[in-house]
């Protein structure tokens, strides 16, 4: 171990880097030596060396986690970095396995600010909660919403159906386009007109018969009359609601 006890002596004498290099040469010949990895530590720790001492403590405790000393000074090379909370835990640790007044002090001054962040963290942690809960309503809230969106238009579709549904007893002589006869202006008389009341109103009426002649509102009318819950297709269809009144008005009451 005579490296060991130069290692120590250049430490005393603020020799650092030959403490460092004397404690690595010790290392080499005993690599399962956990407190050769702590006093190295502690070099770099004096050296402003944060992050090999990290390594070496880890290595220490790795070998043996139940020996302080390098809970002692990763604790302290966690400070140098600012890692306030491990800075704390780690002094805590050493102290709890073997009081260190060393450890203690900085124990109580890295403390504060390790509860500090601690606590602000947890109301990070409640905020993104509170936000996550807030979310999962709204989500439930807007599934609800569209699902009574759709059941008002479905009832909507039912009630158009209901006003607009097929006439009782059909379009006498057929649908518009088979009337008996044909249609006006497309030859032939229209035999059986007379005994149709309403009819000759509508063929007299000249929006009417030109709808009926517009193949856009035939196609329209057929399609409604075939299925009156289509008649929401055609809800923004002027020609063709005019149409659909118009009938209606004169044919819906008949059997």
């Amino acid at each position: 171990m005579i490296r060991v006890s130069a290692a120590i002596e250049a430490l005393n004498d603020g020799e650092l880097q030959k403490a460092i290099d004397l404690f690595t040469d010790a290392i080499k010949l005993n690599p399962r030596l956990a407190i050769l990895y702590a006093k190295r530590a502690s070099v770099f720790v004096k050296l402003q060396k944060p992050n090999a001492a990290i390594r070496d403590c880890d290595r220490a405790i790795e070998i043996n986690p139940d020996s302080a000393q390098p809970y002692k000074w990763r604790g302290k090379a966690h400070r140098l970095l600012g890692h306030w909370e491990e800075a704390a835990h780690d002094l805590a640790f050493a102290c709890k396995l073997d009081y260190d007044e060393d450890a203690s002090a900085m124990l109580k001054e890295v403390q504060p600010r390790a509860q500090k962040i601690a606590e602000h963290r947890r109301k990070y942690e409640r905020k993104h909660e509170e936000r996550e809960i807030k979310e999962r309503v709204e989500r439930v809230k807007k599934a609800r919403e569209e699902q009574e969106r759709a059941q008002r238009e479905e009832e909507a579709r039912r009630q158009s159906g209901a006003q607009y549904g097929p006439f009782p007893g059909g379009f006498p002589g057929g649908m518009p386009g088979n009337f008996p006869g044909g249609m006006p202006g497309m030859g032939g008389d229209m035999p059986g007109m007379a005994g149709m009341p309403g009819l000759n109103e509508i063929l007299s009426d000249p929006e009417a018969l030109a709808a009926m002649q517009d193949p856009e509102v035939m196609v329209a009318f057929q399609d409604v009359a075939q299925n009156p819950a289509n008649m929401s297709k055609y809800q923004s269809n002027p020609k063709v609601m005019n149409l659909i009144s118009k009938l209606s008005a004169k044919f819906g009451g008949q059997a």
